[in-house]
């Protein structure tokens, strides 16, 4: 059974590898959500930034792609994917049954979050704007994750409302 990986925030313009397939899928029960508090990769301690996770919500879906992984590099992917993802313990790992266009399910590797973690929050869009506006950590700025994310969404005819609405609202609050 060969591994797959399911891309629903920054994976999906930075997996991190070169997928040997990659399939649009959902995800159900879940949805994405700016519900992490990011203190290493898009923001610090003392500026938290904020970044995507999968939140559990009954009835919920989350549409992304699934990225199957070459056998070969199996072992070398899932290693550097547990060091960028498992930077905290508020993600956790989880195989997820994800539903394809054509009805198939995948069964994949996901990154969902720990409602029970730290990092755990759940703000209001325009708290969140806020705070995407200006946190900058060690991968870059807050905001370039936002963008990236909402744009390759957007690439995959994938919609989401209040990714749009913290887009333009991030872009209203960095204008110059």
């Amino acid at each position: 059974m060969s591994l797959w990986v399911f891309g629903y925030g920054s994976l999906l313009w930075n997996p991190g590898f070169a997928p040997a397939k990659a399939v649009k899928a959902c995800l159900h029960d879940y949805h994405r959500s700016f519900c992490m508090l990011s203190i290493h990769h898009r923001g610090s301690e003392d500026e938290p930034g904020l970044v995507l996770a999968l939140d559990a919500m009954p009835g919920g879906r989350c549409t992304g792609m699934a990225f199957q992984v070459a056998p070969a590099e199996e072992d070398k992917v899932l290693g550097e994917l547990r060091e960028r993802e498992l930077i905290s313990s508020a993600y956790v790992e989880e195989h997820v049954d994800l539903k394809t266009d054509d009805n198939d399910t995948i069964r994949a590797l996901a990154y969902v979050i720990d409602p029970n973690h730290v990092q755990y929050c759940q703000f209001d869009l325009e708290r969140q704007a806020q705070m995407i506006a200006t946190a900058i950590g060690g991968r870059g700025p807050n905001t370039e994750y936002l963008f990236n994310t909402a744009a390759h969404l957007t690439q995959l005819g994938i919609r989401d409302a209040d990714m749009t609405w913290l887009v333009d609202r991030v872009r209203a609050l960095t204008a110059t």
